[in-house]
């Protein structure tokens, strides 16, 4: 089955995590692995689904208007002002949905530092071990995703500022990848749309498949929007 690459679209952030979920839980080639890359229709931030609301109200910058939405997947507080957003989904049963989930971050980070490496850009994965040390001095919180960098993120070697970080969500139809890359910390001009069809071309390769690009689903519209209301209510953003 090849890697579904589906059309950029721009939403709201409600509108981008509705959809990223329902592209896990009702794709309909739900064994076919499937890869979106999206936009922002204005300023947003998202936040980990078991992140407390008051830890990333007091972490956002004051006085600016911006969408904010709480993920299905885990990790911390995205800026996603200047970034560069995609999501993955890989079907249960695969290999690579099978790993531990510090492997499966591992294997699409490297996927993504080949990408920017082909174009000079001199990025790669931080180590574990080199994470407690790191860790320890920086005294930054680890909550808020482009603050610092922890194992398996992609960071640039010269700056050693972090590049790209991502977050997981596993459940019966398989796993949820989440992923960002900051567009500063690149520190290079860099060809986003070559960069786009190398990380692609990376990811089939990781997934022994080949990439397609394919129309976007019909997912059942009914359930995309009550999903879309549900993320947009304050019941939600506030949920802990």
């Amino acid at each position: 089955m090849s890697l579904h690459v589906l059309p950029f679209r721009t939403g709201s952030a409600a509108e981008n995590m509705a959809c990223d979920f329902l592209l896990l839980q009702r794709y309909p080639e739900a064994e076919a692995p499937r890869f979106r890359h999206y936009g922002w229709h204005r300023p947003a931030f998202t936040f980990g689904y078991s992140q407390k609301i008051a830890f990333v109200r007091e972490s956002l910058p004051p006085g600016e208007s911006f969408d904010l939405c709480r993920r299905p997947t885990g990790g911390g507080i995205v800026d996603h002002r200047d970034d560069w957003t995609y999501s993955l989904v890989i079907p249960r049963g695969h290999p690579l949905e099978e790993l531990r989930a510090t492997q499966s971050y591992r294997e699409v980070h490297e996927s993504l530092t080949a990408a920017l490496r082909a174009q000079g850009v001199p990025a790669r994965t931080k180590p574990v071990e080199a994470a407690p040390d790191t860790a320890a001095k920086s005294g930054l919180p680890a909550g808020v995703c482009f603050e610092r960098a922890e194992f398996h993120d992609v960071v640039h070697e010269t700056t050693g500022a972090k590049i790209a970080g991502a977050a997981q969500k596993r459940n019966k139809h398989g796993l949820l990848f989440q992923g960002s890359i900051w567009r500063p910390a690149v520190g290079e001009t860099l060809d986003w749309e070559k960069f786009g069809e190398d990380f692609v071309a990376q990811l089939a390769t990781v997934l022994a498949t080949s990439a397609e690009a394919t129309p976007w689903p019909e997912l059942p519209e009914a359930e995309l929007e009550g999903l879309t209301e549900q993320y947009a209510s304050s019941e939600w953003l506030e949920h802990r």
